[in-house]
């Protein structure tokens, strides 16, 4: 039970820690700040929770994220309806993700290594479709996604917790969740309860690409431009959202808070970085160190178990 309350107690003692270590942290806009910059990774990461627990892995989610912010963009600078080119950007994510699943599933390869191979596709035809040059001349309106307020709330906010609420439902009531952890759990096991696995790991992909996709809109929509480059290196940030969460590289474990707590804290780290004034660097490093320690401390767990 204390390990799985680590991250919030990490949580709470980074924030009280940067609340006394700098007057400018608990501001209204430094912390909507914080909100609008964690949007993108969090909602990657609640796709990356439902593949990580799932048993799977995806390396990919960066080019996707690129993929998706590209396709959406440049139907919006040819005239296109805002909302019909959130919707573009969004299942052009859907589709990478579906693609990644019935790779992994028909090809009977480890997730790792198609996600690795298709991180190096989709970031290639992210940059042959743009020429490798970013779409501009975007609608002022777009901007509204990524920095708009609703209610006096940043809306990336409430698009966060819509899509953590229909998460953690998917999660815990309804089918596909329930098979998910069992596919993480024991994948063989789960095939002779007759689950049927390939269906499901294009779904679990499909999802997570789809999240992606959105999230690479709202990148999009911050920057009010289309990069074939963004999201280099997110899916490193994702991943240990949900390690640092609580969930398991092992597959079989995971959470919809967990992971949101995890991605927080990393936000938290890196503004916390940029008002004390420490080497923007050094928040790599703290990065692949916590996914290390969380992974660590997770292996140490499991052996504890009593058999």
């Amino acid at each position: 039970m204390i390990q799985r309350l680590l991250p919030f107690f990490t949580l709470i003692a980074l924030i009280v820690g940067l609340a006394i270590a700098t007057p400018n942290f608990l501001t209204v806009s430094n912390l909507s700040s914080v909100v609008r910059q964690t949007a993108v990774i969090n909602i990657m990461a609640l796709g990356m929770t439902l593949v990580i627990i799932s048993g799977g892995i995806d390396l990919s989610v960066g080019s996707i994220l690129a993929i998706g912010g590209l396709a959406g963009t440049m139907y919006l600078a040819n005239g296109g309806a805002i909302a019909a080119g959130i919707l573009i950007g969004t299942l052009a994510g859907a589709a990478c993700g579906a693609a990644n699943g019935l790779m992994i599933s028909g090809l009977k390869i480890n997730p790792f290594i198609v996600t690795l191979g298709t991180m190096g596709i989709f970031r290639g035809l992210a940059l042959i479709v743009s020429n490798g040059l970013p779409v501009h001349d975007l609608p002022a309106r777009f901007g509204y996604l990524g920095e708009g307020n609703l209610l006096h709330v940043p809306l990336v906010l409430w698009v966060l917790l819509v899509c953590g609420l229909a998460m953690h439902v998917v999660l815990e009531h309804t089918r596909l969740g329930r098979y998910a952890f069992a596919m993480g759990s024991n994948a063989e096991a789960a095939v002779y309860a007759g689950v049927p696995v390939s269906f499901h790991t294009v779904a679990v992909y499909a999802i997570a690409g789809l999240l992606t996709g959105l999230a690479g809109m709202i990148e999009a929509s911050r920057l009010m431009t289309g990069q074939p480059t963004s999201g280099q290196g997110y899916e490193l940030q994702a991943i240990a959202a949900v390690v640092i969460g609580g969930g398991s590289l092992r597959g079989g474990e995971g959470s919809v808070v967990g992971t949101l707590i995890g991605a927080f804290i990393m936000g938290l780290l890196a503004n916390g970085s940029d008002l004390l004034g420490t080497n923007p660097y050094w928040q790599q490093v703290v990065i692949g160190s916590a996914i290390i320690i969380a992974v660590t401390v997770d292996e140490f767990r499991k052996r504890r178990r009593p058999r």
